[in-house]
């Protein structure tokens, strides 16, 4: 029994020490933990105030017009200013691929687009108007397959498109369609 009381005395101590060393370490800790609060809030508040800087002045918005002359044959796309006096860019379906039976068709129109495209951020250019234009009069008066694909394009590249109008031209008063009286004959 002797034995068994000397073993409960030295636990007994133990736990004094614990008890009476953790609310010290606990105090401490929790001073230290205030203290870290407000060293972290203190730089977020000086951060926030560099943070602020002067209302920025928007970007200048810079118009450009896209005409898109679209037959079953070519694609011709053509940029100017808002007046179409003067030319920014231009390119066809004709000058990117090779062969002349791949002029009229879509991904033709993608490629020139993407020239005219990178032409005109390359100026600043940030926004666009499209006309849309069939060969018309007494020919086709609905576009090729590559007016689609040249808006497609020019959508996906980041230059806003406002407004996309049809100006094909439609006779009032028709003129003498070609192929003589008879018509074509086959």
């Amino acid at each position: 029994m002797a034995e068994k009381k000397e073993e409960k005395k030295p636990e007994k101590k133990a736990e004094e020490k614990q008890e009476e060393q953790p609310p010290e370490k606990a105090e401490a800790k929790e001073e230290k933990k205030e203290e870290k609060k407000a060293e972290e809030k203190k730089p977020e508040k000086e951060e926030r105030k560099e943070e602020k800087q002067p209302p920025r002045k928007p970007k200048k918005r810079r118009h450009a017009v896209v005409h898109v002359y679209s037959s079953k044959n070519d694609t011709i796309i053509t940029a100017t200013d808002l007046s179409g006096a003067e030319t920014l860019a231009w390119a066809s379906g004709g000058m990117v691929v090779k062969s002349h039976r791949e002029e009229g068709r879509p991904y033709a129109a993608m490629q020139a687009a993407l020239r005219v495209v990178n032409s005109l951020k390359g100026k600043g250019i940030t926004h666009v108007g499209v006309k849309i234009r069939a060969p018309g009069g007494v020919g086709m008066k609905t576009p090729g397959s590559g007016a689609q694909a040249v808006v497609r394009t020019i959508a996906r590249t980041g230059i806003r498109i406002g407004r996309i109008e049809d100006v094909t031209p439609l006779p009032t008063d028709s003129m003498k369609r070609k192929g003589g009286r008879r018509g074509r004959r086959v």
